[in-house]
């Protein structure tokens, strides 16, 4: 962790990270309104930001076409697009790894259908082929949370099983193998643990990945469905006074760019410390350290 935090990038990722967490978390203490409330429709519709509300209490970034308190509703978004990002990348993880590491000691077979079966979801636009799954049923949050996930496993897998392949050619995987540790052990102790790093970096990034995908099909009217506050149905909302009100549709894009950015330089300073390769050293280098050739 303290190797984490010299990393500047690393350290203003996690900063935004926690910030948006926290600012989820504590919703019901920061937001001054419930997000659903509307005092008076006609009085209270998009007021500007500091403007003073029917009821005389300020609305700090104003309100939106049905008088609703912007930053409640952004507060309170931030816990559901939040938690949809996390938990979509956590299933692409989850079934990325498992495939992946299935094709790794599976043998040629399972390797050949596993990765036919990726390559072919690759070649389906992920956008078109989210729009197909989500037009099949009625949106939901888990709905959405589930077809994010499945349509992202196969990134995760390819990388996963390039690295696992890449650790069990090495010398401790072998001498393992050679005492007579079975496969599942065999991954379970010496694989996993250290093939982890690209996957936690590809997770790192699926979560701002699919905070914007969840905003993308808000905007198309297919994403977290209404009154229920989330970022992209907050931009989707707002996209129609976008010239007579910006503050209802530019805040909350400002907050998904703002964690695409967090959650980006999070997983850069993920992978250069755990990866030996981009490892900085104390001393300012970049790499593995230099092996003691004294004799």
């Amino acid at each position: 962790m303290r190797q984490l935090l010299r990393d500047p990038r690393a350290a203003t990722g996690l900063a935004i990270v926690l910030g948006l967490v926290t600012l989820a978390l504590a919703a019901p203490l920061i937001a001054p309104f419930d997000p659903l409330s509307q005092v008076d429709f006609v009085r209270d519709r998009l007021l500007p930001p500091f403007a003073v509300g029917l009821d005389c209490l300020p609305r700090w970034l104003g309100t939106d076409q049905l008088g609703r308190d912007v930053l409640s509703r952004l507060v309170y978004g931030a816990r559901i697009s939040l938690a949809v990002g996390v938990l979509a990348a956590l299933v692409s993880a989850s079934l990325g790894t498992g495939l992946g590491a299935a094709a790794a000691i599976g043998g040629p077979r399972v390797d050949r259908v596993i990765m036919a079966l990726a390559d072919a979801a690759l070649a389906l636009p992920r956008l078109v082929l989210l729009l197909a799954l989500v037009a099949l049923a009625r949106p939901s949050t888990v709905l959405i949370i589930v077809i994010l996930g499945a349509t992202g496993w196969m990134p995760v897998a390819r990388l996963a099983r390039a690295e696992m392949r890449g650790v069990l050619t090495r010398p401790y995987a072998a001498a393992a193998r050679a005492a007579g540790v079975g496969p599942l052990r065999l991954l379970w102790r010496h694989v996993l643990p250290n093939a982890l790093t690209p996957v936690l970096v590809a997770t790192a990034l699926a979560v701002g990945n699919a905070v914007t995908l969840e905003a993308g099909l808000a905007f198309l009217g297919l994403g977290i469905p209404a009154p229920a506050p989330s970022w992209g149905n907050m931009i989707a909302t707002g996209r129609d006074a976008l010239v007579q009100a910006p503050w209802v549709a530019t805040l909350p894009g400002f907050a998904v760019a703002l964690a695409v950015i967090g959650f980006n330089l999070l997983a850069d300073g993920i992978r250069d410390q755990l990866d030996p390769r981009t490892r900085r050293w104390g001393d300012g280098r970049r790499g593995e350290p230099e092996k003691d050739v004294r004799t």
